[in-house]
């Protein structure tokens, strides 16, 4: 009779250590590991296979041999006007998993730096609008040729923190703003079947596994899923390094600041240097401008969003007025954009005009930048 028991009590345990365990913020896969994942690689982003592909960073995720890493990669949503929230490693008394999800917004991903437009907090790798994709050269790998619909906006990433967790010794500390908070309660799905297959066909690559590659993964990312080997696969992972240099100066790197890519537009090689510097010194202005209004803007959408909470405003009223807050971000990045090709046509008609026979002498380098967009 004991030894029935005893049965029992194990198959219930079990059961319960299996079943999936949930935190404040979102659904938690059930697996809980003492120790925590590994840094995060720095490793170069392929070129986007084709137009409405989003790209997914790697991430280390958990099996019956320890930590192994799932390389970054290029994935198809599941329907238009999505995007993808990473998951995260996050501290409870364990290290916990929080599984990823698309939604119609990227939400909270515990603060981790995982580049290409992930710096920890929001997403500025893309945008949707009227049902295409359009990807911010400054932080994604696209070639402009197949890839038609493109903007370029500079991303400061604050922190080249490599740290892969959030919570606990050594973690991260940040927490989800109201803004994520709401991006978590809209309609979200799980990964694609394509990224599960990716995940199983990591988990089966002993070089992927940490205790065999000790970080330095053979392929940290992939132009599309499943890709592990071969021309799909590029083999650049290696634990970050604060002095090492960009991997490439025109691919993205996950771990490095972003400005050092320039649009097309900044004029052929034998441009006048001073010119160069006079446009250059106009695209940084109106970004900054740009970045300054978004700010105001994300700050008034959280003043709304409190002032709803603090009167207990029903779900239908939040939800209407996260609506406009959206319609109005959307409103501002297609008015940033407006603007900022307005700016590349009139440098790209100085010049031409600059470069046409019996044309004023170019710009000395004492030349005053002008102080007009």
């Amino acid at each position: 009779m004991r030894i029935v028991r005893l049965i029992c009590g194990l198959v219930i345990a079990v059961g319960l250590f299996t079943i999936p365990v949930y935190s404040r913020e979102q659904v938690v896969v059930g697996v809980s590991v003492r120790i925590g994942p590994p840094p995060l690689p720095v490793y170069v982003q392929p070129v986007c296979p084709e137009p409405g592909y989003i790209w997914a960073p790697g991430y280390w995720a958990y099996g019956p041999d320890g930590y192994f890493w799932v390389p970054g990669t290029w994935v198809e949503p599941p329907e238009v006007g999505l995007l993808w929230t990473p998951g995260y490693w996050g501290w409870d008394g364990f290290y916990l998993w929080h599984a990823g999800y698309w939604g119609p917004e990227v939400g909270y991903y515990g603060g981790i730096n995982y580049g290409f437009g992930y710096p920890g907090v929001g997403f500025f790798g893309g945008y949707w609008r009227g049902g295409a994709y359009f990807y911010n050269r400054a932080v994604t790998n696209v070639d402009v040729t197949v890839v038609r619909n493109t903007y370029h906006t500079t991303v400061v990433n604050q922190s080249t923190n490599r740290v892969s967790f959030n919570g606990g010794p050594g973690g991260l500390t940040a927490r989800p703003t109201e803004r994520e908070i709401a991006a978590g309660h809209q309609r979200r799905s799980t990964m694609t079947a394509e990224q599960t297959q990716h995940q199983q066909a990591a988990s089966t690559n002993r070089t992927l596994h940490a205790s065999v590659s000790h970080g330095r993964t053979d392929v940290a990312s992939t132009v599309r899923p499943g890709q592990l080997g071969g021309r799909g696969a590029v083999e650049s992972g290696r634990p970050y390094s604060p002095n090492r240099p960009s991997e490439s100066p025109n691919r993205p790197a996950n771990g490095e600041p972003s400005n050092r890519d320039r649009p097309p537009s900044l004029g052929p090689p034998n441009a006048s240097p001073a010119m160069d510097e006079k446009h250059q010194q106009e695209l940084d202005r109106l970004r900054q401008r740009q970045t300054e209004e978004r700010q105001r803007i994300e700050q008034k959408h959280r003043q709304e969003q409190q002032q709803l909470q603090q009167h207990a405003a029903s779900d239908r009223q939040q939800q209407e007025a996260h609506r406009k807050q959206q319609q109005q971000l959307q409103q501002l990045d297609r008015k940033h954009e407006q603007q900022q090709q307005r700016l590349e046509q009139k440098q790209q008609q100085e010049r031409q005009k600059q470069q046409k026979p019996g044309s004023p002498s170019r710009l000395s380098a004492n030349d005053k930048p002008s102080s007009r967009d």
